[in-house]
């Protein structure tokens, strides 16, 4: 079925429908929103209504418009990770899926989601996506690490918000050749988002007769940085932000992570048996360290200090499964040792911190699960890479032929920072979130917090702690505290297994963006994936860089434990 395109209202002839139609501050669109929803179909929304200064657009228009009376909540017996075998019930809502047309006619446009609830709360919140992105983020899923058992942001009220970013990855198309196109790259790299806010804003005037009170982002990993993007470069577009394990330093992160791949080469890989061993001695050394033998690593930090993986070398005899090798031993240093650049990146940023420790034989499951699936795979990485090899390698590798080099064939290997060194400080530019000067989001009055995960191997949690200390130099140690958090979960994977990681995050950002109720120690639980999402264990979850410590009582209980330095 095809629609006829149309053209919002100007703003203030929305307005003043608004004013004579309608209801409070917290409009309740019920059947008037059922009606209207598949008239937004065919909707063009004006290149000027959706740029910032800056970026260039073309037209938004809508594809499709679609009532959708709701779901009820539904677990699949597997996927990807614990989080996505949920789908959490929805409430009945307007699904409208559009694009923003390129500039570039070889460009992909840019896909946006945005579902409109039939009882909306006046607020929006937009997802982030994951990886290289290259699918439509549909904004029906839970928060980050949100728990299992609360509802997801459209059952609450939000009008939720997605985007592809700019393109689709292609089959047998590495999932970052788009970056070979400038516009592509741009959007990915932060102008998409932006523009998809506008995109959501217009159809949130044209459905409900006004714009929404606060509007909030929260992504994860990729999503993550594209909050504090967000937050850098454009303080205005939204109220407040959760990021959750970001990929801070992204130029950083690819550089170091094909080092990490090019050191499992010539001898340096680790066999499963042989990451349990680390995995074995790390507790060893360091579990109990907080008063309590439960297989978390509560101090990594104190942990890194004192472990030193060489304990492990072979000896005469030794079975090969039960030590390292000198090649492995230096493997494993260079994971936790900086990749430094020989000349600063975007904001003055000169390194990337090395990587963790502790959760290095957490479970694979999918794309998660400590050493196995980010870093070691299931085989030494290959060239080209292959399923069995990490995914820091795959994507490490792939982002210095088709980011940096803008050569797919050249061998990753012989890409260095001083080899593609102008394209290096051009692409940092353009992708790194690393500007530490928030005073413009501070000063409208945003709020952000910060997730990191200690046991995260497909980023380094040491690039969160870095910027917050980046922060607090440019504004002064007490000033980030006014409107900025950083929490740290010991012994949590990326996608947040492995240790207790669940708690709801908007809820506590919008609060402390609406009422002025900064969060403190939070609490994160353990559940089980399915009904009734049993709690397993909980935890405390301390401000950087206090760590929680255990002082008697049930194990299994966050009351059990205190927030130390």
């Amino acid at each position: 079925m095809t629609h006829p395109t149309k053209t919002l209202l100007p703003l203030a002839a929305v307005l003043t429908l608004a004013a004579c139609s309608a209801p409070g501050p917290r409009m309740a669109a019920g059947s008037d929103l059922k009606a209207g929803c598949e008239s937004l179909a065919g909707t063009k929304i004006a290149a000027e209504r959706i740029v910032w200064p800056g970026l260039t657009s073309g037209d938004a228009r809508v594809d499709t418009a679609t009532w959708h009376p709701g779901n009820p909540l539904a677990v699949a017996e597997r996927g990807p990770t614990p989080a996505a075998t949920i789908t959490p019930a929805a409430p009945a809502h307007c699904r409208v899926v559009g694009r923003i047309a390129p500039v570039d006619p070889k460009a992909e446009p840019i896909q946006f989601q945005v579902n409109l609830p039939a009882q909306w709360n006046g607020r929006s919140v937009q997802f982030g996506g994951g990886g290289f992105n290259g699918v439509l983020i549909t904004g029906l899923a839970l928060v980050p690490g949100q728990r299992y058992d609360s509802p997801a942001p459209l059952a609450k009220g939000f009008v939720t918000v997605g985007t592809d970013s700019g393109h689709q990855t292609k089959p047998g198309q590495p999932p970052m050749a788009f970056a070979l196109n400038d516009e592509m790259l741009v959007n990915f790299a932060h102008a998409a988002y932006p523009k998809v806010r506008n995109v959501s804003v217009e159809l949130m005037k044209a459905a409900y007769g006004k714009a929404p009170s606060h509007l909030y982002f929260v992504g994860s990993s990729e999503g993550g940085r594209e909050g504090l993007v967000m937050a850098q470069r454009y303080p205005e577009a939204f109220n407040g932000i959760f990021s959750r394990v970001p990929v801070i330093n992204w130029t950083g992160l690819q550089f170091a992570g094909a080092r990490n791949g090019i050191a499992l080469m010539d001898g340096g890989w680790l066999n499963p048996a042989q990451v349990q061993l680390v995995h074995d001695a790390t507790l060893a050394a360091c579990d109990a360290a907080d008063g309590l033998a439960d297989r978390i690593v509560s101090d990594p930090a104190g942990c890194l200090r004192t472990f030193d993986p060489a304990k492990l070398r072979c000896t005469p005899g030794q079975a090969a499964d039960r030590c390292l090798t000198d090649a492995q031993i230096q493997a494993v240093k260079t994971l936790r040792s900086p990749f430094r650049f020989p000349y600063p990146l975007a904001n003055g940023v000169t390194e990337y911190p090395g990587w963790g420790i502790g959760g290095e034989a957490t479970p694979a499951m999918g794309p998660t699960g400590g050493w196995q699936a980010w870093w070691t795979g299931r085989a030494a990485p290959t060239l080209p890479p292959k399923p069995e090899n990490g995914i820091a390698w795959t994507y490490g590798s792939g982002a210095l032929q088709y980011f940096y080099a803008r050569d797919p064939a050249m061998d990753p290997r012989r890409i260095t920072p001083e080899s593609v060194a102008a394209r290096v400080r051009e692409v940092s530019a353009l992708m790194d979130a690393t500007n530490p000067d928030l005073r413009a989001f501070q000063q409208r009055g945003g709020k952000l917090i910060l997730l990191e995960y200690m046991s995260d191997y497909a980023q380094s949690a040491y690039a969160g702690v870095q910027y917050r200390e980046a922060v607090a130099r440019r504004l002064g140690p007490r000033q980030p505290l006014e409107f900025m958090r950083l929490y740290t979960a010991p012994g949590v994977d990326h996608v947040g297994t492995g240790a207790p990681a669940q708690v709801d995050m908007l809820d506590l950002l919008a609060n402390w963006v609406e009422t002025g109720r900064s969060p403190l120690d939070l609490e994160v639980v353990e559940q089980e994936a399915k009904p009734p999402f049993k709690v397993l264990r909980s935890r405390p979850l301390c401000e950087w860089p206090r760590w929680p410590k255990y002082v008697g009582g049930n194990a299994d209980e966050a009351s059990s434990f205190a927030c130390y330095f």
